[in-house]
This record gives C-alpha cells, sequence and structure tokens, in this order.
C-alpha cells in the first residue's frame, strides 16, 4: 500500500513518515501542494493521500479537489491532516472531498486506525473495479443481435448489410455465442415421418 505524505513542516513530515514506514506502509513524500498534485497526477499507484490542510503553493482543500477530478479505476482515499478542529473546518475539507481527518498533533492510535481504514476501503474499491473490469470484457466478448433483420419467408435465411443471405443459423452462431444442434420436433416428425411407421 503506497501513501503520499504532503506536509510541508519538516519535523512533522518526518514523524508521520518514520510511523507508516514502522508499520510497513510504502511512503512517498513531498514538501507542498504543487509537488503533492504532480505525483498525484502521474501513473505511480498512490493509493493514500494524507494531505496537510495549510501547505505552500497548493493547499490541501485545492489539491484535494483536483485529485477528485482524475480519471481513476479506483479513487485515492484522502485524509486531511489539519489543526483546524472545529465543525466548520471539518465539513469544508469534507465537503472539498476528503475522506477522513485527522487534527495535529496526531494521537498514534487514532492515527493508525484511521489508515487502517483507509486500506480496507481502497482493497474493497480494487476489488470491485476488478469486478467490473472482468464483466466489461466479458460483455465485450457478447454479440447482441438488436433492430430489425431482413429474413426470408421461404427458406429464413437472413441478408446481411452487405446484401448477401444467409442461413439461419450460420448468421446466428456468426453475431452470438449460441450454438445449434439439430433434432426434429413433434410436429414435423408427424408431418414428415408418419408413413414410414405404416
Amino acid at each position: 500500500m503506497k501513501i503520499l505524505l504532503a506536509e510541508d513542516d519538516y519535523t512533522s513530515r518526518l514523524m508521520l513518515q518514520v510511523v507508516l514506514e514502522k508499520w510497513q506502509y510504502t511512503v512517498v513524500t513531498a514538501e507542498n501542494g504543487s509537488e503533492a498534485w504532480k505525483m498525484l497526477n502521474n501513473p505511480n499507484n498512490i493509493q493514500i493521500a494524507v494531505l496537510d490542510w495549510e501547505m505552500p503553493e497548493m493547499d490541501g482543500l485545492e489539491v484535494c479537489r483536483k485529485i477528485r477530478e482524475l480519471d481513476r479505476d479506483t479513487p485515492i482515499y484522502i485524509i486531511m491532516l489539519t489543526g483546524r478542529d472545529t465543525t466548520d473546518d471539518i465539513v469544508h475539507g469534507l465537503d472539498a472531498g476528503a475522506d477522513d481527518y485527522i487534527t495535529k498533533p496526531f494521537n498514534e492510535n487514532e492515527l493508525r486506525a484511521r489508515i487502517r481504514t483507509a486500506e480496507r476501503m481502497v482493497r474493497v474499491q480494487e476489488s470491485l473495479a476488478s469486478t467490473v473490469n472482468e464483466l466489461r470484457q466479458a460483455l465485450e466478448h457478447v454479440d447482441t443481435l438488436q433492430g430489425i433483420l431482413p429474413i426470408c419467408m421461404h427458406c429464413h435465411g437472413i441478408r446481411s448489410d452487405d446484401e448477401a443471405w444467409h442461413r439461419l443459423e450460420k448468421y446466428i452462431e456468426n453475431h452470438t455465442m449460441a450454438k445449434f444442434s439439430h433434432s426434429i420436433c413433434p410436429d414435423c416428425m408427424a408431418k414428415h415421418y408418419a408413413d414410414e411407421d405404416d
């Protein structure tokens, strides 16, 4: 699990990095919002972002909004790191697209609980994205017949878009995943083979 830690204060950034790496996470760091955004805007598999609210060049809220505009199969889980703890500030951060927040100075146990929650959410989203991709690939292999098919009223041949005529079963086999096996229905058995039994 790769975590981006964006914090402009060197001491705080180093402390957080040491703690996260102690818990076996891969940590990349940024010291301002612009640097964080460049890292997040590249396909480098960052799954969780811990963003300081107040950073130079681009603050955490702006980075958060930009992250939410990214076209990704699995969204980045964002934890806002802030010294602000009023309800209005928390709501403002969540409205900007943050998934969670933690106040500074952080409590190590609380941080670990929130990171673990983030990791669970990322795993669920990755699993869902994988399932969606599998379904999409399966649908690509399923051809659906739609619209009006010109069919001969006598031989039941089907006319294709190139004006060629095809046997019904061959056309369906070529345009769907269906396969035909031949048999005789009771009515046809009675009609065509009844005399043979006498």
